[in-house]
Parts: C-alpha cells; structure tokens; sequence
C-alpha cells in the first residue's frame, strides 16, 4: 500500500521537473500529488485524474492536496507560460511580488501546499519556482526546508547547452548505476583571442552565479514589506557587490588585465562581446549573444510592457548624484532625509537598487535594474526581432557577461562617492588602545609560510532534476573550478591592560597595481577582499583560525545545496540550514594567483567589541547561520557588526596618509604573502551507485573534492 502524508517536505517534491504536469510522479519515490479534478489545467481535464493517476501514477508514495478558494492569479498570469523571467523587469517584479504576497497569505501548511500545487502547472516555471523558494525561506512553517540548488531545477542556466543531448542519450541507454559524468569543456563560450576569456572560470563559475540568484531569494526586492524590509539591506546591497567587484579585479590582475573599466558612457559601443551558449529548457530559445561594440538603445518593448530611455537613466543619475552632494535626498512626501554616516549608505543602497524601500521611486528611478535590462536588450530593444534579453537581464545568469562588472564599477563608484563625503576615521577612531597585534602570517600545509596554494578541481553535480520527459536516475555533469588548499591563520596579539573582547578583521588585497608599482591607498582600500571576521576573547594569546570558518564564505556542500550533509530532523541545525546556502561560495575564496606566486598584502585588525556589538531584539538568537554573515547577515536578526560594512576601508583615509602603511595603527598589521597557482586538476572520487543518496529531494547529490581535499574544522 502506498504511504501517505502531507507535509512540508512535500513542497520540495515541486522542484522535480518543473515543466512536467504537477501529477506525474516526483522524486526517487515516485510521489504523486493527488490533485482535485479542477486542479487540472483544461489540457488534461477531458483525461480525467482517476485514469492519469492509474496510467503514470504506479505504486508511489500518495500526497492528498486539500481543495481551497483559489487564489486569483491574474497578475502573476501576466507571464507566459514558456517565457523567460527577469526580477530586472518591473513587470516580471510586480508578479512574483504578487505570487509571494499570495503564498505568504496562505494561512496553514495544508492550503500553502494546495496553493502551490494549483500555480504550479499554471504559472511560468522560472517564476513558481523564484516565488516559491522566497516564500519557503520565509515562512515559520516551511522556513526549516531545505531548497533544492537552482543547479538541479535550471541546469540550462549554469552550463553549456550540448550538454543537455548526451544526458538524454545517458539516461535513456545507460542504466542509472553505470552512468558517466558528462563534462562540461573549460572553454565552450569562447577561445583565449577573446582576451576577457581568461577569467571566463570565474565569471561562469557555478557557485558564485548560484550565490548571486540566492543572495536575491534572502533579499528580495519586492514583495510583502515584512520579507523585504531587513535590516540594513540597502547597505548589504552595496557591499555585497562591492566585494564581488574587489574579488573580481583581484582576479583580473592575476590573469594579467587591468581593471575593469567602468560604463559610464551609454552612448558609446560596448567593446566586449559575449556568447553565452546557453540553451532554455523552458522556452526552448537559445539565450542571444552580444556582438562586440554594441550599442545600447532606448528601450519600447510592448510585449514586455516597458518604454524608457537613455535619458531616464542619465536623469536619474544625476538626481542621485546631485543628492549624495548636497547631504540629502527627497522621499515621495517632498521631506528632506539626511544622508547620515550611518544610514546615508543604506538609503542609497534601496534608491539604486530601486527596492520598494526606495525612498522615492518617481524621482531617482530604477536606476540598477533598468541599466541591466538596457544592456540585455541592445540586440533587440523595440521587439521587432521578437528576441528574448540577454544573460545580463536575468540575475541568476548576469554575472557570467564581463559588461556586468563594468556596470557594477559604475554603481559602486556612485555608493563610493558617498563615502568621500563622509568624515574621515581619525587614528583614535581605529586604534584599540592596549591591544596590539605582533604578527599575522598564513600557513599552509606543504607550503613555505605565507604561501597559498591554488588549483582545479572537478566535481560532478546531478542535474537529472531539470531534466523534463527523461528517464529517472542521477545524471551528472562535471565542471571544472577554482579551488584552494586549506590554511590556517596565526595571529600574536598582546594586551596590555585587562582582558579584553575584540573582533578580528582579515582582509587581502594585491600589492601591487598592473604596471607593478605599489598601491596609493585611496585605489588600494577598494581592492581588499574580506577573507574573515570574528570574535577572540582573553589577554596575551595565539589566534589561530582554520579558512574553512569564513565569515563570508559558505562550504562547498551548501554552495551546491547538496543533501549529503543535511542535519537531522529535528535537530535546531536544520531551521538555518536553508538560508545558510546563503553566502560565497567556498572554493572561489581565494583568487587563482599565478606560477610564480601573486604578491599579496594580508591585512589583520582588531577592534574593541564593545564597539562593534550588537543587541539583538529580545526573541532572537542573533547566532543563527553565522557562518556567511558579512555578505549574508543573520536569519531574522540584525547585522552583528555595528560598524559599516567593509570598516576600515570604506572611508578615504585621513589627511597624510598615502599607502596603507600609513594607515595602519597598533591594532593593525600588515604581511606579505603570495598566491601560487599550480596548473594541475583533481578530479572527484567515483563512489559505488549504492553509496549515492536518494532523497526525496536531491534524487543524486553531489560528489564534491577527493578525502585528501577535505576542509579541516568545516562546517555541517
């Protein structure tokens, strides 16, 4: 007899193949939901659910779906069904807000399930998906769920698309235990004369465009205000990018490049093409290319409801600009609000974004967002082609197009104009008064000291999820990363007073520019990426920190939300386990370096935490998922870290201070290290097919490095 139940873990059984009718069978245990006859769309009804259920449903597990008073779908329907979905696109915004708006209002699990059946086969799927995983991040009664990677559910977002022809081949001949990986090439998007190309492994990277489409499901710009008003959001936006932009010319100086240059001029062509390669398994549409030097068009898309202009955009700029300057903006009342030291950032960070915190929509516009879409139209902005946008108009794939960093060089120089503004940090405003540090210095095991090592990595991810009208069992592809070596931080501080609290802040940033010369320090702070932050408590001692504990970074199992390293039910792990997915990913925390070892400055500091705490409102742990809290924050808690984000280096420094020795004060120290690159690829173990998992919710997992390359002191 088959099982019966319904639950929340129900809803991760909606992830498994997203445009297969909701009734046919889900997961390893072939779960079927057994939906009321009304809930069919008009395609099937004349079949019947008795007779579907017979034919397709065989002996699997049995979800009873509760009939409720549909919710009225007339604004998330706005969608086509086979169309592509944008959160840039206001008209996209408006209906997920709307959909999350719905199931948020669902009053109890049974009718959140109900309700999420009946959208499923009705809505666009890119769209029920985005929606459905806010609001299970979001809700107290789903909040504990874990969220399948996007990897599985939309491989066709993350890897090339002649993939997709082998896997059915695969899985339609191959028997599901003796199945091989199906690797995706290192080039597929272009060849090494595309001089952008030698850092495509970073841009197409999947766990760094996997942390951008997760980062936007913890902080969604629209939708109830409760789910997007987090605190310092708009702050976090900013600062988020601006260690994607820091992380991401750290890398180009390693490759050789210059850093990126910023697009300011929008009337001017757009030098670096992109093809992307990239099949929808939804629309079946290619995604389109960008030529090279393009030029961006006003925008009159009736298809998408949308018209603006070039001039818009500059307006809105210049509105923005002219606001920074003069210490202040206009909300939709007319009141003036000040750009303060502390909140100024934040208010700039909504406006730019254009969440619906925005302080005032109308006069500063949609400045991020519209940019992005701009660009991912210029090869069809009035429709006439009836082409779809371009990787850069779709969060979860923009970070794959170089003019993506170009146009975030562009808004972090705004955020950073802001700072200019600010006063300065004089040396008492960073010193921690009898609290010295000694020394800093990384080790590496098998390395000289001071040394990181990094190389490639293969691992394999299942991506048969995404599969629609396949035969079951894992599939897998191989993908070639970054990866590091693992180290540990070792740190003398000396105190020369009482014992004391403070917060440790690591940063790392290139010594020298791209002609070799050594940093000024107002070009320099923008480059330190953050490598770690937390606290040490005692007097005179010996800090030493394990690199698998980032503060930003997040293990190579969450990035790719893997069901190998669940907690167990029940167990309070589990609740944080989702938005711990939350955070960069793991292996790209350290930049690739060169042969000869890429000469760094590894930066420590140490801060009095009576200065930095923060008093959590009573009924919050102010703990939970704290593993990726400087890029992430905390889960329904306020930011840890009462200083701004990216302290000390998100001001112009003091008046006589030209390099970043300086800068420093007693509390602070700086240490050459190196990053050397060796050329080698490790590639994943091949475990027996009876050892890979078979969760209801990650039919095949995902095997990630080799036993040698185990993290020590990781994370669950």
């Amino acid at each position: 007899m088959s099982s019966t139940r319904t639950n929340a873990e129900s809803l991760l059984h909606l992830y498994d193949r997203p445009t297969e009718p909701v009734f046919m069978p889900k997961g390893v245990n072939n779960a079927i939901f057994e939906v009321p006859e009304d809930y069919l769309v008009d395609r099937y009804k004349p079949l019947g659910t008795n007779d579907l259920f017979n034919r397709l449903g065989g002996s699997g597990e049995r979800i009873p779906v509760k009939r409720i008073t549909l919710p009225d779908l007339s604004i998330p329907l706005q969608v086509e069904r086979r169309a592509h979905f944008t959160l840039f696109l206001p008209l996209h915004r408006r209906c997920a807000g709307r959909l999350i708006e719905i199931f948020m209002g669902m009053r109890s699990l049974e009718d959140f399930i109900s309700a999420s059946v009946y959208c499923r086969d009705r809505l666009n799927p890119y769209l029920f998906i985005y929606a459905l995983s806010v609001a299970i991040l979001h809700r107290p009664d789903t909040k504990h769920l874990q969220i399948p990677s996007l990897c599985e559910v939309f491989p066709e977002k993350f890897m090339d698309g002649g993939v997709f022809s082998k896997a059915r081949e695969e899985s339609n001949i191959v028997p599901e235990g003796q199945r091989q990986p199906i690797e995706i090439p290192r080039d597929y998007t272009a060849s090494d004369l595309d001089i952008e190309h030698r850092i495509a492994y970073f841009r197409e990277d999947l766990g760094i465009n996997l942390h951008h489409w997760h980062w936007h499901l913890v902080y969604p710009f629209d939708g109830p205000e409760n789910i997007v008003r987090k605190d310092r959001r708009g702050e976090i936006n900013f600062y988020m990018h601006q260690q994607i932009m820091a992380r991401y010319n750290f890398e180009r100086l390693c490759n050789n490049l210059a850093r990126t240059k910023r697009l300011v001029n929008w009337r001017e062509p757009i030098e670096e093409a992109y093809f992307p390669k990239l099949d929808s398994l939804v629309s079946s549409r290619v995604w389109p290319p960008r030529f090279a030097n393009t030029k961006l068009s006003d925008i009159n898309r009736e298809m998408d409801q949308i018209r603006f202009d070039i001039q818009d955009m500059e307006r809105w700029r210049d509105r923005i600009y002219a606001a920074i300057h003069s210490g202040a903006v206009l909300d939709s009342n007319g009141q003036t609000v000040e750009l303060t030291e502390r909140e100024g950032i934040d208010h700039l960070g909504n406006i730019i974004e254009s969440s619906i915190l925005s302080l005032n929509k109308n006069l500063y516009g949609d400045l991020h967002n519209l940019g992005h879409f701009i660009i991912g139209l210029c090869h069809d902005p009035d429709g006439r082609n009836l082409e779809n946008y371009g990787v850069m108009a779709d969060p979860t794939t923009t970070m794959r197009d170089p003019v993506f960093y170009r146009w975030h060089a562009f808004i972090d120089d705004i955020c950073q104009e802001h700072k200019t503004t600010l006063p300065r940090y004089t040396t008492e405003q960073l010193d921690f008064p009898g609290v010295r540090i000694t020394s800093a210095e990384i080790i590496t095991q098998g390395q000289p000291k001071n040394r990181l090592s990094t190389f490639w990595q293969q691992s394999d991810v299942d991506f048969s999820r995404g599969l629609d009208f396949a035969p079951r069992g894992p599939v897998y592809a191989r993908f070639t990363h970054l990866q590091h070596a693992p180290f540990n931080y070792k740190i003398q501080i000396s105190n020369t007073g009482k014992n004391k609290t403070g917060t440790v802040r690591i940063f790392l940033a290139p010594k020298v520019d791209e002609r070799g010369v050594p940093w000024l320090y107002r070009d320099q702070r923008n480059l330190f990426i953050e490598l770690d932050k937390f606290v040490v408590n005692r007097g005179n001692n010996t800090v030493e920190r394990n690199s698998s504990l980032s503060s930003v970074a997040v293990p190579f199992e969450r990035t790719f939300r893997s069901l190998v390293n669940r907690p167990a039910e029940g167990s309070p792990d589990l609740e944080e386990f989702n938005y711990c997915g939350c955070g960069w990913p793991d292996h790209m925390l350290i930049p690739r370096g060169t042969e000869a070892g890429f000469p760094c400055t590894l930066f420590v500091m140490i801060t009095n935490f009576t200065d930095d705490k923060v008093t959590q409102p009573s009924g919050t742990t102010g703990t939970a998922c704290a593993d990726a809290v400087s890029y992430c924050g905390l889960k329904d808690s306020l930011f840890p870290d009462k200083r701004p984000m990216g302290f000390p280096f998100d001001r112009p420094p003091r008046t006589g201070v030209d390099t970043i020795q300086q800068f420093l004060t007693p509390n602070m120290i700086i240490q050459d290290v190196a990053i050397q690159h060796t050329n080698r690829t490790v590639t994943p173990p091949a475990p027996p097919a009876q050892n890979r998992p078979t969760s209801s919710g990650n039919p095949g997992g995902l095997q990630s490095r080799p036993p040698q390359q185990s993290r020590p002191g990781g994370r669950n």
